[in-house]
């Protein structure tokens, strides 16, 4: 599990390799992760645009931005939390995701909430520790 938090805005992340949806002899690596987003604050926030940056293990960069997160913008009152789950897949047997969210207030107000950085790991790759 990782979590940032931003301006009273929590975002939890946890991954999940997914043996099932992989293919490792075909370069196919798949992972679920869950996004728990709790607002702290006293304001209502709404979830307007999601940023991704997912790097694999060597070194190849994508980026992902787009309304919303899984077809929805959110809006989380104060002490409430929005959860989804989604996915990634990679051609390497390891990875990073990390990105923000673009959210807007009830008065208006802009900001940018930090995705925590989070490993995708597989159970078929060795670990290196350096």
């Amino acid at each position: 599990m990782y979590r940032a938090t931003t301006f009273s805005i929590r975002v939890t992340a946890t991954p999940h390799f997914a043996p099932e949806r992989s293919e490792p002899g075909m370069g196919r690596y798949f992972w679920t992760y869950t996004i728990e987003i709790a607002n702290q604050g006293d304001i209502q926030v709404q979830l307007l645009e999601r940023f991704w940056r997912i790097t694999d293990a060597n070194g190849g960069v994508e980026t992902v931005r787009g309304p919303g997160v899984v077809g929805e913008t959110p809006i989380i009152e104060p002490g409430d939390k929005f959860s989804y789950t989604s996915g990634c897949a990679l051609t390497t047997a390891s990875g990073l995701m990390s990105g923000s969210y673009r959210m807007v207030d009830a008065n208006g107000r802009a900001f940018d909430v930090e995705i925590p950085a989070f490993s995708l790991d597989s159970p078929m790759e060795r670990r290196i520790l350096n």
